[in-house]
């Protein structure tokens, strides 16, 4: 029962205290490394892709969306994300590994490896979380749209929507001439009605890829993005004769059949498969 208190002839009921529940800081760790190696601007490595070219990266960012902690019954929490008004919106993270040095001049300073939230205290063994920007916020105008979304080169124009997985790297054949391999995935046959007008419904190919670990410590563990895995069987020496080169996430372009099949997602007719482009590492 609630006390009453009478003072000068005015009632002040005093209600009492709920108890919050507890929750847990939660820090998701990721690395971007290259075969095994450390992910490095001005870096150059050796045997990527399938025709075992020598390369050097010129951008690598990505965008992660509803992260879930799985408890020991399989359950899922959704973490939520810290709103630091750079890296962190709503449930979107951008893991940003470029610093705009060496070979990455067409980037910026700021790097980003961590996605920072709560859950409800608890004990939690798996991980979960979407490669992509979620449907709500695909389709918002960059220019006017908040941090983290608002980096123009993760947006895509003539898709006037973002890219969900930027990566580009320049291979250097055996005469010495670079040629640059960009890969941006996004989602692809979007009813856009016109510039800054968001679909009614879902692209055709939304390409929103699914990362699941069954086992994950989020104290102890950290997600590998690894570029070779990413690349294994793409040739990059060899542009299609019929696109420019690189991988634009259209359908019949043949440099996208082994990276968005890596991504497990589905393409061109081909059933979606296990991702295989991240893996779960020690953190050091």
């Amino acid at each position: 029962m609630k006390a009453r208190f009478i003072v000068s002839g005015v009632v002040f009921a005093v209600v009492p205290c709920v108890a919050q529940p507890p929750v847990q800081k939660v820090r998701i760790v990721f690395n971007a490394q290259v075969a095994g190696r450390p992910f490095a601007c001005g870096a150059t490595y050796d045997n990527v892709g399938s025709s075992h070219a020598q390369v050097t990266p010129l951008d690598l960012r990505f965008f992660v969306s509803h992260t879930e902690l799985l408890t020991p019954d399989g359950a899922a929490v959704a973490l939520s994300l810290d709103q630091d008004g750079i890296w962190q919106y709503r449930n979107l993270a951008l893991l940003d590994f470029e610093d705009g040095t060496a070979s990455c001049l067409n980037g910026n300073a700021g790097i980003n490896n961590q996605i920072l939230g709560t859950v409800p205290a608890g004990r939690y063994t798996g991980l979960r979380f979407q490669l992509g920007v979620p449907f709500e916020l695909d389709h918002i105008p960059a220019a006017t749209a908040p941090s983290p979304l608002n980096t123009t080169a993760m947006f895509w124009s003539w898709q006037d929507g973002f890219k969900f997985l930027r990566v580009e790297v320049a291979t250097v054949a055996s005469s010495h001439h670079a040629n640059g391999f960009p890969l941006h995935v996004g989602s692809t046959g979007c009813a856009v009605l016109g510039f800054g007008d968001a679909p009614a419904e879902e692209c055709a190919h939304p390409n929103r890829a699914t990362v699941y670990f069954r086992i994950f410590d989020v104290d102890h563990d950290t997600v590998v993005f690894d570029l070779a895995r990413l690349l294994a069987g793409v040739d990059l020496e060899s542009p299609s004769p019929v696109h420019s080169p690189g991988c634009m996430s259209f359908s019949g372009a043949a440099a996208c059949v082994a990276p968005m099949r890596a991504l497990g997602l589905p393409f061109d007719g081909a059933p979606a498969t296990e991702q295989s482009v991240f893996t779960r590492g020690a953190r050091h």
